[in-house]
């Protein structure tokens, strides 16, 4: 597993393989003129099957966890021994925690709002908005733990972006396992019937491709902290940066090279052009290959609006004024809560997930409704 370290992350731009830039400048305006010729069939909508992940199930209990289980006494001797040996220590109590948190609050909440980033934010279902989202609302938890008192704070936050991690690198290694191939059709009639062979396991994921996917994925996860730490912390302006970085990451940087993609006239074969991050490999490209790039359809859905959708330029900075009340709303509440609370101090080992509730995100919908009262005042 690759261990991610808190003290040595690559704060470097994020290099993007595939949806949208991340948590970097538009890209200087130029005319639409330099661009490449439309390409000759309409751009795809996205991914024709919705992104999932199942987790493998989890190893039948062992003896010794059964036998545990059924007699308290034991267990307390067998915590009480593992207890000395460091199983209680403050790391060990705060991994186990994080994980907790990770598990309960942050790994879902892509399901919990589907409707907001597929229908508002117009991210298609894909790893790299599931990767997204559970991004920022690891960024958010990550701004509570940071004023825990140490010790507990650094563990807090290791724990949790490990976790992150190892989710991560666990998906990717699913989405890029290559799929069984069908065995072969028999040439002739077998000298007897034989049964149905057993089903074909997917493939590995190659090691290679592993590990620059990570590499990518964690210089996003560094960059989306740094930008919003620096919203936060301006005095003034900071709405506005904590709105340009909700445009880069959750909106797909749409419309970053001028609009008149939207308003040119409609064309039965409809032009197309994507937001290139200039960062990583994209750094090297002349002007020429960019503009190639950006006409290039990746398949990924995220693309700038043509003239049929030209409308939802006109609700992004709706939707972006509620992405940033959103955020503000759920930092300060997470500051409310008691850093008992958060920790689960005093929960017995193996009750480290007790109190979640008190943490759990609210919906984006309740800060929609802020945003419209504040508006209507």
């Amino acid at each position: 597993m690759h261990r991610v370290l808190l003290r040595a992350p690559a704060l470097r731009a994020p290099a993007l393989r595939a949806p949208a830039p991340r948590l970097l400048p538009p890209a200087p305006l130029r005319t639409y003129a330099h661009a490449p010729a439309p390409s000759p069939v309409p751009p795809t909508p996205g991914p024709s099957k919705p992104y999932t992940h199942e987790k493998a199930p989890l190893p039948p209990q062992s003896w010794l966890t059964r036998q545990l289980k059924q007699s308290p006494a034991a267990l307390r001797l067998f915590l009480r021994v593992f207890g000395a040996i460091g199983y209680g220590n403050t790391r060990q109590v705060a991994a186990r925690r994080a994980l907790a948190l990770y598990e309960q609050l942050c790994a879902d909440r892509a399901e919990e709002d589907r409707a907001f980033w597929a229908d508002e934010c117009h991210l298609p279902p894909t790893f790299q908005s599931w990767f997204t989202v559970t991004n920022l609302h690891v960024w958010l938890l990550t701004t509570r733990l940071r004023a825990l008192p140490a010790p507990h704070a650094q563990a807090h936050i290791q724990g949790l972006i490990d976790h992150f991690f190892y989710d991560v690198e666990d998906r990717v290694r699913h989405v890029l396992q290559p799929a069984p191939q069908p065995p072969a059709p028999a040439t002739r009639q077998p000298f007897y019937a034989a049964s149905a062979p057993p089903p074909r396991k997917r493939g590995r994921a190659p090691e290679a491709l592993v590990t620059r996917q990570m590499k990518v994925l964690r210089e996003q996860w560094a960059g989306l902290g740094v930008a919003l730490d620096l919203a936060l912390a301006q005095d003034t302006g900071g709405d506005a940066a904590l709105a340009a970085a909700m445009w880069r990451n959750l909106l797909g940087a749409r419309g970053a090279a001028g609009l008149a993609l939207a308003l040119a006239p409609a064309s039965p074969v409809p032009a197309f052009r994507r937001a290139v991050n200039p960062g990583g490999a994209a750094a090297r490209l002349s002007d020429v290959a960019r503009v190639r790039e950006e006409a290039r359809d990746d398949g990924s859905g995220v693309h700038d609006f043509g003239p049929e959708a030209r409308d939802a330029y006109v609700r992004f900075p709706e939707t972006m004024l509620v992405l940033a009340a959103y955020v503000r709303s759920e930092v300060a509440r997470l500051a409310r809560v008691p850093d008992e609370r958060v920790m689960a101090a005093g929960a017995e080992i193996g009750k480290e997930a007790e109190g979640i509730e008190a943490l759990r995100f609210g919906r984006i919908e309740g800060a929609r409704a802020a945003v419209e009262d504040l508006l209507k005042a």
